[in-house]
């Protein structure tokens, strides 16, 4: 029979994303209802492996769910890749009398949380923290929604400046692993073409497409590529484009670190709450090193060993919505 929980930690690790301060939100208010201790560890794993840790009460958290970044902070912490830094953080969660951990981050931050618990038996549970909806077992990551508001928003802008000079304009958002971002705020902001680390880019046919659609007199066109698309981004396919078609007046906008930023849309901020509620019933119930996720709008417990990042799962059907809408 496993071990009832009565203190428990949270932490934010890897990339910030929108809503990981609503995620802290609900998991501080949540243990403190059911009667349970709950700290607060600075930047990560490495404020773990520091003993950066604070007790947290309701007023801790308040004032904070419209915020985005995370009060907790967040920093890479190589150190707990290794046995010795796991033992560490142990060792400051048994000195605290810490026996649960929920952990705010991607599928590397799930990775160090099942190695801990695997080593020293302290149960874990993960909530999907990252805007590139990259995360196997959910339909929906804490940021991913206001991620792609924040780049549809940049895109409308841009494509003003597009239709004032008949420009070409080739917008690169995030997404190193994913498309995602690139896909939802492409077709929501009816981008020409939109170029995805899941699909192979045939540079080709983009310019095909362009000299089509310059026949046709369409003259303002909005390229969106994701950061990891395979032809080396938005950079690499201007240079393609200017070298084939050089009296088009092409011009690149890379979105960056604006993306991560700003306040949480009504989307992420229901979701993180609803996850970290849920990830404090989880240690409750004894449901441990699982991750919480929510498909088809209920539930979905998936266990840490289980996690990986989705790679070329996005269907033929949402390309082909792409291509004829872009037409």
């Amino acid at each position: 029979m496993q071990k009832k929980v009565s203190r428990i930690a949270v932490l934010t690790s890897g990339g910030d994303s929108p809503g990981m301060n609503a995620a802290v939100r609900a998991v501080v208010r949540t243990g403190l209802y059911n009667g349970l201790e709950v700290y607060g560890v600075m930047r990560g794993y490495q404020g773990l492996i520091e003993d950066d840790l604070f007790k947290m009460e309701s007023r801790s958290v308040a004032n904070i769910i419209q915020r985005g970044g995370t009060i907790l902070k967040t920093a890479r912490c190589k150190e707990f890749y290794t046995p010795e830094g796991r033992k560490k953080g142990y060792d400051i969660l048994a000195k605290r009398g810490i026996d649960g951990l929920v952990v705010i981050g991607g599928d590397g931050s799930f990775k160090g949380a099942l190695a801990l618990s695997k080593e020293y038996n302290i149960p874990c549970v993960g909530l999907a923290g990252t805007i590139d909806k990259d995360i196997v077992g959910t339909d929906f990551t804490i940021g991913f929604d206001t991620a792609v508001n924040t780049a549809i928003e940049a895109i409308d802008k841009i494509r003003d400046t597009a239709d004032a000079h008949d420009r070409l304009f080739i917008v690169e958002v995030m997404g190193r692993d994913a498309g995602y971002i690139a896909l939802h705020s492409g077709i929501a902001t009816g981008a020409e073409s939109i170029l995805i680390p899941e699909r192979k880019t045939d540079i080709e046919e983009v310019i095909n497409s362009l000299v089509e659609k310059e026949r046709r007199k369409k003259l303002v066109n909005i390229i969106v590529v994701a950061e990891g698309d395979e032809f080396g981004g938005a950079n690499e396919v201007a240079k393609a484009v200017r070298a084939r078609m050089p009296q088009i007046d092409a011009r690149v906008c890379i979105l960056g670190h604006i993306q991560r930023g700003g306040s949480p849309s009504a989307i992420d901020r229901l979701i993180a709450s609803r996850m970290g509620y849920h990830a404090v019933e989880s240690l409750l119930e004894g449901r441990h090193n699982v991750f919480v996720g929510i498909m088809n709008n209920r539930m979905n417990y998936v266990p840490l060993e289980n996690i990986g990042k989705k790679k070329g799962t996005i269907s033929e059907e949402w390309m082909k919505i792409v291509k004829i809408l872009a037409s």
